[in-house]
C-alpha cells in the first residue's frame, strides 16, 4: 500500500478508539528514562514486547511504540474481547491494517498453524523456535529477543509489566500477542514481527510462561519482516502522539535497560 504523508495523518485523524481509561490521581508514576540510541532497550506495549537494538535512534524508537498501540487501539474498539480464534483473526486484520496505514508493510497476514514438537511447550519456546528461523542470519537479533523474554520471566507477576501484558492479551480462553524486534543497519529502521494466537479448552491465566498440553491448545503464528519508514512516522508524529495521549500511562511500561 502506498502511503504519503497527508493521507496518513487523515487516517490517524479518522480512526476511533475505545473509551480512554480514566485519570488517577492516586497513583503516581515516574516518567521513563529518554530512549537511547546506544542501549539495547525493551518495552512492553499493551499486548506487545518489543526490542531494540542499538542504533535505532531515540525517536524512532518511539514512534513505532506509538504507531503499534495506535493499532492495538484500533484493533480493540472493532474486537475488544475476542473469544474465538476467528475474533482473535479479526482482532488481527484491523492490527495489521492499521500498521499498513502507517507504512509498515507485511507480506501475509493470515495465522498459519503452529505444531508442538512434544506433548507439552511453553510459549516463549515457539516464540524463540520461530525467532530462531526467522533471523537465523542474525545471532545478535536473537540473543537479544531472548534476553528480553529473560527479563521477563525473572518479573513477579505482579510487577507493572506483567500485569499490563496480561491485561491486554488475555481474554477468556483466548490471547493474542507480539514479539517485535526493530533494528538498523545502513539500508534502514526494520520490525521483525511474530504475532500469536492462541485458543485454550480452559481459561487462559498466562501466556508467555505457562505450560501447555499440545492436545488442549491451539496455537498460530503469523511472523515476518519488514522496512520501517522512519521519514513518515516522524511526519505524523504530533498526530499519533496527540491520538494516543490519553492511552500512553497505562498501555505502555518501559523494561529495564537490557
Amino acid at each position: 500500500m502506498q502511503v504519503d504523508t497527508a493521507s496518513v495523518r487523515d487516517f490517524v485523524k479518522s480512526v476511533a478508539l475505545p473509551e480512554a481509561p480514566p485519570i488517577r490521581f492516586d497513583v503516581a508514576k515516574d516518567p521513563p528514562a529518554p530512549f537511547d540510541v546506544a542501549k539495547e532497550q525493551a518495552s512492553v506495549v499493551g499486548s506487545d514486547v518489543m526490542a531494540f537494538s542499538k542504533g535505532v535512534t531515540a525517536e524512532t524508537r518511539a514512534d513505532i511504540v506509538n504507531a503499534v498501540l495506535l493499532a492495538q487501539l484500533v484493533a480493540k474498539k472493532s474486537m475488544a474481547e475476542p473469544k474465538t480464534l476467528a475474533d482473535v483473526g479479526a482482532w488481527y486484520d484491523s492490527y495489521f491494517d492499521t500498521l499498513s496505514r502507517l507504512g509498515f508493510v507485511l507480506q501475509d497476514k493470515a495465522l498459519a498453524e503452529y505444531h508442538a514438537t512434544s506433548d507439552t511447550f511453553e510459549a516463549h519456546e515457539s516464540i524463540l523456535e520461530i525467532a530462531g528461523a526467522l533471523l537465523a542470519g542474525s545471532p545478535g537479533a536473537l540473543v537479544l529477543v531472548k534476553k528480553t523474554l529473560e527479563a521477563l520471566r525473572k518479573m513477579s507477576t505482579d510487577s507493572p509489566f506483567i500485569t499490563l501484558f496480561h491485561r491486554e492479551s488475555q481474554s477468556a480462553n483466548t490471547a493474542r500477542f507480539q514479539v517485535s524486534l526493530v533494528e538498523s543497519d545502513a539500508a534502514g529502521v526494520t520490525l521483525t514481527l511474530i504475532a500469536f494466537g492462541l485458543e485454550a479448552q480452559a481459561s487462559v491465566t498466562q501466556v508467555l510462561f505457562f505450560k501447555f498440553h499440545r492436545n488442549d491448545v491451539t496455537l498460530r503464528h503469523n511472523s515476518g519482516k519488514v522496512a520501517i519508514n522512519a521519514a513518515l512516522l516522524a511526519g505524523i508524529r504530533p498526530q499519533v502522539s496527540a491520538k494516543i495521549v490519553a492511552f500512553t500511562n497505562d498501555f505502555i511500561e518501559r523494561l529495564p535497560d537490557l
